[in-house]
């Protein structure tokens, strides 16, 4: 067998590039062909649309997609998560149906994981599911669902035997979210926009044939798709970016893809890159602009954010080369999760201590466009979604450093018999 280099990889992404880009067909025509090639998704085995390629390679790959000016392949939840909690529990009946679209951005999903009185105690979730027959009848409420209002299907996790213990009545479903029971409300954030939902199911329907994994085995299923959130949120961005978003309701689908180039609508708003691992650049040119180079204490902030925005990429690293030997998300995507959080915290510093009386003024004409006072309101956020800093910390002292749970009177213990708020 032919050894795979990154060579390699260049030389045919840039051939398969010179005989397929072309800016004037749909976005929806690009990504089928991104799809038929393995190109979209090329850590994926081949049987399921990638090209089981290690994740040093397959970053490769996505770099010539950049240099070339093409768009990437779709972002949103489908490729970050959904993709591959089903090529890890799915059937392969499963596989067939819900990874194509996902790939070729047909169909766009969101996470029907948190409720009001389940976020950080996930397990504690009580939005039901009740057989009928083939089908399950499902009733209750998730809440900060990204995407939920574009998105084909959800990722619902919901109580299916209320007689076992929290973590074992739990199943995982493909909701279907275009149907009478389900409701969507976006809810606004202090930034203005709307980036989450909250949703409520009123005898929803979801056929048996859409459980993945098994009955009442959710909790591990959803467990592969939270260690592939932390890895993603944790590699220095929201997690979810690439070319544009999924799914007919986003309404990019039949655009020229030409246009969608360079800048596709990735729905982090303006402050995105300014929390990102491309923070350091962004605030040294600001500093440059606003004469505060050369102030000591503004290059000290500076190199700090450069040394931990390192320390976040080599851990990324770290995951990568992780899922690339078989080993799946471990510590690292925890402890890269965390580092995000204390980054963004130190952007916001460091972005409001150059602008000064700026940082109290929103808008297009103040230095850096905006972006930095959008971030600094969203700032708090990434310590909270995708599970809080607290539980990174509890899930890093009892499962990696072994030690001792807190004390649980009700484990073991039905969860109809469980004190809950409701």
């Amino acid at each position: 067998m032919a050894i795979v280099t990154a060579d390699l990889v260049r030389e045919e992404v840039r051939a398969w590039l010179a005989d397929n880009w072309d800016p004037d067909i749909t976005l929806a025509e690009w990504w089928e062909r991104l799809a038929e090639s393995g190109w979209a998704v090329p850590t994926w085995p081949e049987e399921w649309h990638g090209r089981g390629l290690p994740r040093d390679l397959a970053a490769v790959a996505m770099q010539e997609l950049a240099a070339a000016g093409a768009v990437g392949p779709p972002s949103g939840l489908g490729i970050l998560l959904a993709g591959p909690t089903i090529i890890a529990h799915g059937t392969d009946e499963q596989k067939r149906r819900y990874l194509k679209p996902i790939v070729n951005g047909q169909e766009a999903w969101c996470q029907l994981f948190s409720e009001p009185g389940a976020g950080s105690d996930l397990a504690g979730l009580q939005t039901r599911a009740e057989r009928d027959g083939d089908e399950w009848v499902v009733n209750g409420q998730k809440v900060w669902t990204s995407g939920g209002q574009l998105s084909e299907l959800g990722m619902l996790v919901a109580r299916t035997d209320w007689n076992a213990p929290k973590h074992q009545g739990l199943t995982y479903f493909a909701l279907p979210m275009d149907q009478p029971g389900v409701e969507v409300r976006p809810l606004r954030e202090m930034t203005g926009r709307a980036l989450f939902s909250e949703v409520f199911f009123a005898d929803a329907h979801v056929p048996d044939a859409a459980r993945i994994g098994e009955l009442n085995g959710g909790w591990a299923v959803a467990n592969t798709t939270l260690a592939n959130e932390r890895a993603g949120l944790g590699s220095g961005g929201s997690g979810a970016l690439g070319g544009a978003f999924p799914g007919k309701k986003a309404g990019f689908l039949d655009r020229r893809v030409g246009d969608l180039a360079g800048g596709a609508p990735r729905g982090g708003g303006a402050g995105a890159d300014v929390g990102s691992a491309r923070s350091g650049k962004i605030f040294s040119q600001l500093a440059k602009e606003l004469g505060r180079n050369e102030d000591p204490v503004v290059r000290q902030h500076l190199v700090e954010l450069y040394m931990l925005n390192e320390i976040g990429r080599m851990t990324a690293l770290r995951t990568k080369a992780a899922k690339a030997a078989g080993r799946g998300p471990g510590p690292e995507a925890n402890t890269a999760k965390l580092m995000m959080s204390r980054i963004t915290r130190l952007s916001r510093e460091v972005g409001l201590g150059l602008l000064g009386p700026y940082g109290t003024i929103m808008g297009p004409d103040t230095p850096g466009g905006g972006a930095v006072q959008e971030m600094a309101l969203f700032s708090p956020a990434p310590s909270i979604y995708g599970g809080t800093d607290e539980i990174q910390k509890n899930i890093i002292g009892e499962r990696v450093l072994g030690l001792p749970k807190e004390p649980d009177p009700y484990r073991g213990k039905a969860f109809k018999e469980v004190p809950r708020n409701g």
